[in-house]
């Protein structure tokens, strides 16, 4: 019998449970895939405690992977057997040996792409591409700050803005993160520990401030975001790591240099399929031109997932985190 993890109830890691479950078959429009690696998101921690709510008790988590072609369901058009492909939409489900998905979540992979490496920077690579391309449209004349700046998402917006000709200033928890993400190109490192932020936001930029935060963090790191943003400045809150952010009197948002605030989600900016498949091909020609340098730092067999989530909700991790099959 096939095995996946199950969650009955929601909770810390000690829910997830690893179980078997019944054997697949493919509806119409879709393909059963064998998958061979899971990204790990912080989303998944997310359904886990109940923050979001799942469609359904007990539900496999799980949002992005990598795997091959199986099996074929009525009315399938352009996937076949033995494709290798990748997914980051679609309902919950990766965190499984098998599963059936619908063939208009898939992404054909290139060659020259690992399975780990795609699985390790899919969804934080398109989330990377909306946030820098969508949201607020990075250029060279852009300075903007990244919070976790060694982390999944962090460490690709640093990259991919760097290429754009950004400036970038990334925090960071610990020097090790620190020299890591410099070494990745960012115009100024700071260890939000050690060092104070804003003073050094605020010398960097000459008093000005940043274009634009790219704040996964949330609640703790909120008030720092805002305050670090020059005139016309717009916070991008693209999670919740520490937990949501407060209540916003717009008012603030006036004071402090007639700012812009928003809460974007991937399943919104590549909900077009068309979005979806022309932001996956750009990811991938970014990877292999080796724009993009990926960091899969840690690896878990896949019926060890409750110590991965548990490990990255304690920001033990830095780069990507992923689950492997077999």
């Amino acid at each position: 019998m096939p095995k996946a993890i199950r969650i009955h109830k929601p909770g810390g890691p000690e829910v997830m449970q690893w179980e078997e479950v019944p054997a697949l078959e493919p509806k119409e429009g879709e393909v059963l895939i064998k998958h061979a690696a899971i990204g790990v998101n912080f989303i998944d921690i997310y359904y886990r405690n109940g923050t979001y709510k799942a469609p359904e008790m007990p539900f496999t988590p799980g949002v992005e992977a990598v795997g091959v072609v199986i099996r074929l369901g009525k009315g399938v058009k352009n996937a076949k057997v033995g494709d290798r492909v990748a997914y980051c939409m679609g309902p919950l489900g990766a965190y499984s040996e098998y599963r059936c998905i619908p063939e208009k979540f898939l992404v054909r992979i290139p060659g020259g792409l690992a399975n780990e490496q795609v699985a390790a920077t899919f969804l934080k690579g398109m989330t990377a591409h909306f946030l820098l391309r969508r949201t607020y449209i990075v250029n060279d004349q852009t300075t903007m700050l990244v919070h976790a700046a060694a982390g999944g998402v962090g460490n690709l917006l640093v990259q991919w803005g760097r290429y754009l000709g950004a400036k970038v200033i990334g925090t960071v928890g610990s020097d090790d993160k620190k020299k890591m993400v410099e070494d990745l190109g960012a115009a100024l490192v700071i260890n939000y520990k050690t060092e104070d932020v804003l003073q050094k936001i605020k010398d960097f930029t000459g008093g000005k401030g940043v274009n634009v935060v790219y704040d996964g963090i949330g609640k703790t790191t909120f008030e720092t975001s805002l305050n670090s943003l020059g005139r016309f400045g717009m916070f991008v809150s693209y999670g919740q790591a520490s937990g949501p952010v407060p209540p916003v009197d717009l008012g603030l948002l006036r004071d402090k240099g007639s700012l812009f605030m928003t809460r974007p989600t991937l399943f919104d900016y590549k909900a077009d399929a068309d979005e979806y498949a022309f932001s996956a091909v750009e990811l991938f020609d970014m990877i292999l031109a080796r724009f993009l340098r990926l960091h899969v730092h840690h690896s878990y067999k896949l019926e060890d997932a409750a110590q991965a989530l548990m490990e990255l909700e304690q920001g033990k991790t830095k780069g990507s985190v992923v689950l492997v099959t077999g």
